[in-house]
C-alpha cells in the first residue's frame, strides 16, 4: 500500500506539472509594460523554432507550438507510454477534466458545456449532422464559409431533405449592417439555422457575430459559429458572441499540438444534437457524449494546459493587437501599388492576422509559386469563386524584416 501511495504521489506531482516557463519571456512582459514592446516580441520570437529554409507566411493552416509546449507534449507522451493502460484506465478522465476546466475558464463558459475534439471540422460537423431538422427546413450559409461545413450541410440535404440557402458577402463591407442584412434577407419562415464564420479563413475578415446572432434569434433561428481562426487570435469570450453552437481548432492560434479542438453547446441545447458516434455512457444532456471518439492521443489534450499558460503570459489583447500590427505593416506598404488588390477590409475592427492579395497578371497559384520560387516565401493560393488571391498570414514569431522581404517581392512582381 505504501509503495502504491508513493507511486501515485509521484505521478500526481508529474502529470500537469510541466510549466517549462520561459523566464526571459516573463521578464520581457514587464519590459513591454514599461514601454519596450519590441524587446518583448523578440523574446516571443525566440520562443518558437522555425526552419531557416524559407519565410513562413502561411500560418493559417495551423500554428507551431512554442518550445515549452512542444517539450511538455513530448514529456506527456513519454509518461503515458511508460504506463499506457494504467494511465488510460485510472488517470485519463481526471486529467482531461482538469484541462477542460482550464479551457472553459479561458473561454468564459462552464466546463459542462464544452467538449475537447480534434478540430473545428469535427466540432461543427457533429452539430450540423447531429442537429434534428425536418424535411424542407432551411439552413443559411455563405460562399466564404469553410468547405467542410458547407459539405456537411450538403450531405444533410441529401440525407434529410433540408434546403441550403447560399448567400454572398462583400469583401469590403461599409458597415456591420451590410453584413447582417445579407443574412437577414435570406431568412424565411422555414429557416432553422444559420452558419456564421467568425473570422473568414480566405481573407481574414471578422464578422459581427453578436449582431447576426441577435438578429437571427428575433426570428427564432439558431446560430452555429465557426471560430476556427478567431479563438485565441481575437480577444473575446464565447458568450459575447450570442451564438448557440460554437466550434474552433486549438492547434491554430492557441498553438496546441496538432489535433485539438473545442465544441461548445448551450446547456439546454445539448440534448437536441445527436453525437457523431454512438455513446452509452452519458445522458442525452451531457456534453461528454460528443467526446466518444475511441482511443486517442491523450497527451495532446494534456498539452492544452501548457499552450494556455504560454498564451496567457502574453495576454489575449496584446496578442490580438500584435497580429493586427503585423498585417497592417505589410498592407500599408502595398495597398496603393498599381495592379495590387487587397481582398479584405483594412479597418482594424474587421481585420486579423490573415490577409489576401492579388496582383494583375498572376493567377492565385502562379502568385504563390512566384513568392516561393523567386523569394523563398511560403504562402497559399486561394482560388474560390468568391475570393481569388494569395493568403498571407504572419505569426507572433514573424519579424518586420520578414515582412519587408515580402513587400519587396510584391513590388518586384
Amino acid at each position: 500500500m505504501d509503495s502504491r501511495r508513493k507511486f501515485l504521489g509521484k505521478i500526481g506531482l508529474t502529470i500537469g506539472a510541466f510549466p517549462f516557463f520561459n523566464d526571459s519571456l516573463i521578464a520581457a512582459v514587464r519590459q513591454a509594460d514599461q514601454g519596450d514592446p519590441e524587446a518583448f516580441w523578440y523574446q516571443v520570437q525566440k520562443a518558437y523554432y522555425q526552419t531557416p529554409k524559407f519565410i513562413n507566411l502561411e500560418n493559417g493552416y495551423f500554428s507551431p507550438q512554442p518550445t515549452e509546449t512542444l517539450k511538455a507534449h513530448a514529456e506527456y507522451q513519454r509518461m503515458i507510454n511508460e504506463m499506457p493502460s494504467w494511465f488510460m484506465r485510472r488517470m485519463q478522465r481526471e486529467e482531461k477534466t482538469r484541462v477542460k476546466q482550464q479551457l472553459a475558464e479561458f473561454a468564459g463558459v462552464s466546463p459542462d458545456e464544452i467538449a475537447v475534439t480534434r478540430n473545428t471540422t469535427e466540432s461543427l460537423d457533429t452539430v450540423i449532422l447531429g442537429l434534428k431538422m425536418e424535411k424542407g427546413e432551411e439552413a443559411v450559409m455563405t460562399d466564404q464559409d469553410y468547405l467542410s461545413m458547407v459539405e456537411a450541410f450538403r450531405q444533410k440535404a441529401k440525407r434529410e431533405g433540408i434546403v441550403n440557402r447560399m448567400i454572398s458577402l462583400p469583401l469590403w463591407p461599409k458597415s456591420d449592417d451590410e453584413i447582417v442584412d445579407a443574412y437577414e434577407k435570406a431568412i424565411t419562415k422555414k429557416t432553422r439555422v444559420i452558419l456564421v464564420t467568425h473570422l473568414i479563413n480566405l481573407t481574414g475578415q471578422v464578422l459581427p457575430v453578436r449582431k447576426i446572432s441577435d438578429m437571427a434569434h428575433r426570428y427564432g433561428v439558431e446560430v452555429i459559429c465557426d471560430s476556427a481562426h478567431a479563438f485565441a487570435q481575437l480577444d473575446f469570450e464565447i458568450p459575447e458572441l450570442g451564438c448557440d453552437y460554437y466550434g474552433a481548432s486549438l492547434h491554430k492560434w492557441l498553438c496546441t499540438p496538432l489535433g485539438a479542438g473545442i465544441l461548445w453547446v448551450k446547456k439546454e441545447k445539448i440534448s437536441r444534437v445527436w453525437p457523431l458516434f454512438g455513446d452509452d455512457t452519458y445522458g442525452e444532456d451531457d456534453i461528454r457524449k460528443f467526446e466518444h471518439i475511441g482511443t486517442h492521443p491523450v497527451h495532446t489534450n494534456l498539452a492544452i494546459s501548457n499552450a494556455l499558460r504560454f498564451h496567457n503570459t502574453i495576454g489575449s489583447k496584446r496578442k490580438q493587437d500584435r497580429l493586427r500590427q503585423l498585417r497592417k505593416y505589410w498592407t500599408d506598404q502595398v495597398k496603393d501599388l498599381p495592379k495590387v488588390t487587397l481582398n479584405m477590409p483594412l479597418d482594424v475592427d474587421r481585420s486579423s492576422a490573415l490577409g489576401n492579395i492579388s496582383i494583375e497578371g498572376y493567377s492565385p497559384n502562379e502568385l504563390s509559386e512566384y513568392f516561393h520560387e523567386k523569394h523563398n516565401i511560403f504562402t497559399v493560393a486561394i482560388n474560390r469563386d468568391s475570393v481569388k488571391g494569395v493568403r498571407v498570414t504572419p505569426h507572433l514569431y514573424t519579424t518586420f524584416s520578414d515582412l519587408d522581404k515580402f513587400v519587396e517581392a510584391v513590388k518586384q512582381a
